[in-house]
């Protein structure tokens, strides 16, 4: 399969489809405006509830709305011009970057020692900043170009002596605190123990990253720069638009953002037909992709990658498990369409933002879905039973800006212990979403909401799946309200 960059089969649709997005540019950027104006919760230490005063510069406000009244003729004219455009559109965008440092083909069977892949899956809420303000996050466009950069170089804290999301400054490098990683408390016997870290910054070289809620278009270019440095594939802006089969009219993308440092041969989004609410206007789906990792005997050793971001209503547990039950289909599918006779599967991986935990009442239904047989967990022993290293991804975003996680370090401290969590995690819920009291008691986790999870496929040669090491990542302290995690999956050959 050989991928364009554009989504768009021609120089002229892909002209047609920028002059469309032209004219609905302004009445956006007003409408961001206006949303923007709203407060974040404090930042004092006091961290008292959000205030969120719509008007809070009266002038400004009455400005962005003229400047929005202004634009709308022009912005139904683009409508009208954007809409019809979508169906051409193959739902997403490929940048290819050729560098010169790339991972060696893994061949097989002379690697007796077997390959480790790596993989990072983390939400990082780039809306347009005025929703971003929901959850307590502001600025998408500085935040962006932070969370590239800090990704790109995940030993950014090491080299330049920056500690906090902020980009490294002209200067000396100044002394940096320990960046090494910490394993998470458990009982001695434990199994298991040891195989959870909490690490203050992204694990360098990751081969794979998926990313959530990228949805802002300006956001995803300045994030794509400093990335495409570090990842030669980059799968963005995925998604469909308008109105496809997905039912309803879709504003905003499936938000998913893929990276490998590996070629892709093949890539397919499905759009989830069911989402409702404030999901309803977002084509949140399942991006599919297989990349090559090298050969064996002449045949190709290939990986797949399933990423996703379900419906987020806390009360519409049975949208998620329907949309789960099409994401198997839909993998399995793939699959079928894509495979060779012959092909060694290293890894079959399952990641995202699923929006449900394995430790909430309100969660059950989700818990007990056919994925947890087919995929597995690392973090989890059973449902509503985790590894006692496992904790919490979902920050409280009233905590966001608290001191006690300004930086990468200080989020980590906190973290390591059982109060720091509760303090600054967000606590399981009821099936309604409110708060689930009988949660309270020790020992106090949080709601892990993201996941990686894998399955060993059959291959020719027998390859054998062990998890090396499953972090927990504070490095995007104060651009996201998410952790992000990553795994490390060892492959090896069967013994001969």
């Amino acid at each position: 399969m050989v991928l364009r960059e554009s989504p768009f089969p021609s120089r002229l649709l892909s002209g047609l489809n920028s002059l469309g997005q032209l004219l609905l540019f302004p009445s956006y950027w007003a409408a961001d405006g206006l949303l923007d104006l709203q407060e974040l919760t404090a930042r004092t230490r006091q961290g008292q509830r959000c205030r969120c005063r719509l008007l809070r510069v009266p002038l400004m406000g009455l400005a962005l709305l003229l400047l929005f009244l202004l634009a709308v003729p022009a912005a139904l004219l683009g409508l009208v011009l954007w809409c019809p455009l979508q169906a051409a559109r193959r739902p997403f965008a490929y940048k290819h970057t050729r560098l010169s440092r790339r991972p060696a083909g893994w061949e097989l069977p002379g690697q007796r020692q077997g390959q480790a892949f790596s993989f990072v899956s983390a939400n990082v809420c780039l809306l347009p900043s005025g929703l971003a303000k929901c959850s307590n996050l502001g600025q998408t466009q500085q935040r962006a170009a932070r969370i590239g950069q800090l990704i790109a170089q995940g030993e950014a804290a090491t080299k330049y002596g920056a500690v906090a999301c902020s980009p490294p400054r002209p200067g000396p490098a100044a002394p940096c605190p320990d960046a090494s990683s910490v394993a998470i408390e458990v009982p001695d016997g434990e199994p298991g123990a040891g195989l959870g870290e909490i690490v203050a910054s992204f694990p360098p070289a990751a081969d794979f990253l998926c990313l959530q809620e990228v949805f802002d278009l300006r956001a995803a270019a300045r994030l794509c720069r400093p990335l495409s440095l570090a990842y030669e594939h980059i799968l963005y802006d995925v998604g469909v638009y308008g109105l496809p089969s997905c039912r309803a009219l879709k504003i905003f993308n499936s938000g998913l953002l893929l990276a490998s440092r590996y070629p892709v041969l093949a890539a397919q989004y499905y759009c989830y037909p069911n989402g409702s609410g404030e999901d309803t206007l977002a084509a949140k789906g399942l991006l599919c992709v297989q990349v090559q990792l090298g050969a064996a005997q002449g045949q190709r050793i290939v990986g797949y990658l399933n990423c996703t971001h379900l419906h987020a209503p806390a009360a519409d547990a049975q949208t998620r498990c329907d949309q789960l039950t099409m994401a198997l289909f839909w993998v399995q599918l793939f699959q079928d369409t894509h495979a060779q006779p012959g092909d060694v599967v290293a890894f079959d991986v399952f990641c995202g933002d699923l929006n449900f935990d394995n430790c909430s009442a309100g969660d059950s239904l989700e818990q007990s879905h056919d994925l947890f047989q087919q995929y597995q967990d690392p973090c989890r022993v059973r449902p509503r039973q985790d590894q006692p290293w496992a904790i919490g991804t979902l920050l409280n975003y009233l905590q966001i800006h608290a001191q006690a996680l300004a930086t990468p370090q200080h989020m980590k401290r906190e973290l390591e212990h059982e109060e720091g969590r509760h303090r600054c995690l967000a606590g399981p819920i009821l099936a309604d979403g409110r708060p689930d009291p009988s949660a309270e008691g020790s020992p106090w986790k949080g709601r892990r909401i993201d996941y990686i999870l894998y399955r060993e496929r059959p291959n020719p040669i027998g390859l054998t799946t062990e998890v090396e090491k499953f972090w927990f990542i504070t490095q995007l302290a104060g651009c996201s309200d998410h952790l992000p995690v990553g795994l490390r999956l060892l492959l090896k050959p069967a013994a001969q």
